[in-house]
């Protein structure tokens, strides 16, 4: 899908200051992370002060998609945003405290969301969050009816603007004067793992078995 995408953009903000080897202009590695993962953390300013709200996403080839409640007040639109995505792939256990890191992989969305306000946009929108973080449940599930729908704000931000950053490896001091030292040195991969469904108690005594497509996320 993203051969035929554009290289990311380079503005300001996409710019890495520091470890700029870390980052990468190719759009693929975007899609990757976005499809890594289903919690943002959407970054706005609201009365003048800064707020960060963790959030679930979903995203088409060009949108990044955004839920939350009516009442918040980091969903109101119309506000310069920064959203971040990011996925801990390991510990770096170097020899010198100042060595250690972890092993990650980081996007970052700049843009002016816009608050998705047509029905079958809304709908649309919601399918691809919904898909994103448990595919077939939308047709599984009761979909939203109006009062629902008229309860949520969902907020659409393009990706024209966007960078990412990943490390990978080993420790960065193997060939300093610290490998003298003889201390053990290396990575401790992570990973998310989703553990086996557990049913709602209300669901006692009926012999309702896990759904296919939510047991394959386990």
């Amino acid at each position: 899908m993203s051969s035929s995408l554009p290289a990311l953009s380079t503005t300001p903000r996409t710019r890495l200051g520091r470890m700029k080897k870390r980052g990468t202009p190719d759009r693929a590695v975007l899609d990757e992370i976005l499809a890594a993962g289903f919690l943002c953390h959407l970054g706005v300013v609201v009365d003048g002060y800064p707020m960060v709200v963790p959030t679930v996403y979903g995203v088409t080839q060009d949108t990044l998609y955004l839920h939350g409640s009516v009442a918040s007040p980091s969903l109101g639109g119309d506000a310069e945003v920064c959203v971040t995505v990011a996925h801990l792939d390991g510990i770096v256990v170097a020899r010198s405290v100042f060595e250690h890191g972890i092993n990650y992989r980081s996007a970052m969305i700049f843009g002016v969301p816009r608050q998705v306000t047509d029905p079958d946009e809304k709908l649309l929108g919601l399918r691809c969050l919904v898909e994103h973080i448990i595919p077939g449940q939308w047709d599984y599930a009761r979909q939203p009816n109006r009062k629902e729908l008229a309860a949520s704000t969902l907020l659409a931000l393009s990706l024209e603007e966007a960078s990412v950053k990943v490390r990978t490896g080993p420790p960065d001091d193997g060939e300093s004067p610290d490998a003298a030292l003889g201390h053990w040195a290396g990575v401790v991969p992570a990973r998310l793992v989703f553990d086996e469904p557990v049913r709602d108690p209300l669901l006692a005594g009926l012999d309702l078995p896990v759904p296919p497509h939510i047991r394959r996320l386990s």
